[in-house]
């Protein structure tokens, strides 16, 4: 069971809190806002009302004895990099901090963030992404070189099998599971995709994106 520190009540901490609760995590979280705290209380198994930038406060809370903690902070940015900076100060295993924009994310990353999360930015790569071709159903991007798209199966691959696109040689692309009626299945080579069923492909964006002629 992972132990979590939960920075900032507002709604992306609520909904890490609920994920977090629904995989049995040990969860703490923290806000200066009484409201807030009340909001997320039934969600986690512990939580506290105060500064997360007073040095004092944060060393109650035993900081180095939490597997990772999460500064979900957005309404105050100065607060969220000295919280962040603070983390590391007193011992933190692994930092993840939220930022907002291209200009936040490197500061958190020079001021103590093992990682960032961007969840605008991220949103609206999924949302152009899944509108930019009728077949995208939703993407995932792991990271700037590699994304995951899942798709509608292309009318020129109905009645032929994963070997026969042959997508590996011709676009560096992988079919990583295939869902057909409702259920999802890992692939064999000589798996027959039908109109109606759906892909989940792994390669770069470009790969991708040329593929499927996007």
């Amino acid at each position: 069971m992972k132990t979590v520190l939960i920075i900032g009540a507002g709604q992306f901490g609520i909904h890490i809190a609920k994920k977090m609760n629904e995989l049995n995590c040990e969860i703490m979280a923290v806000d200066s806002d009484e409201g807030r705290i009340n909001d997320i209380l039934a969600l986690v198994t512990n939580a506290q009302i105060g500064d997360s930038t007073n040095e004092t406060f944060m060393r109650s809370l035993g900081i180095p004895d939490f597997d990772v903690c999460i500064v979900t902070i957005s309404s105050n940015f100065q607060n969220s990099l000295e919280t962040t900076a603070l983390l590391k100060d007193l011992g933190a295993r692994k930092v993840i901090a939220r930022a907002q924009n291209d200009v936040q994310q490197k500061f958190l990353l020079r001021n103590g963030a093992d990682e960032t999360v961007y969840p605008e930015k991220q949103t609206a790569y999924r949302l152009a992404t899944k509108e930019a071709s009728d077949d995208i159903l939703d993407t995932f991007e792991i990271d700037p070189a590699v994304s995951i798209y899942e798709v509608r199966v292309p009318k020129e691959w109905d009645g032929k099998t994963i070997a026969a696109i042959d997508i590996r040689r011709k676009y560096q692309l992988n079919v990583i599971a295939v869902r057909a009626e409702n259920r999802l299945t890992v692939p064999i080579p000589d798996m027959l995709l039908r109109t109606g069923d759906q892909v989940l492909v792994i390669g770069s964006p470009d790969d991708l994106r040329r593929c499927f002629r996007i």
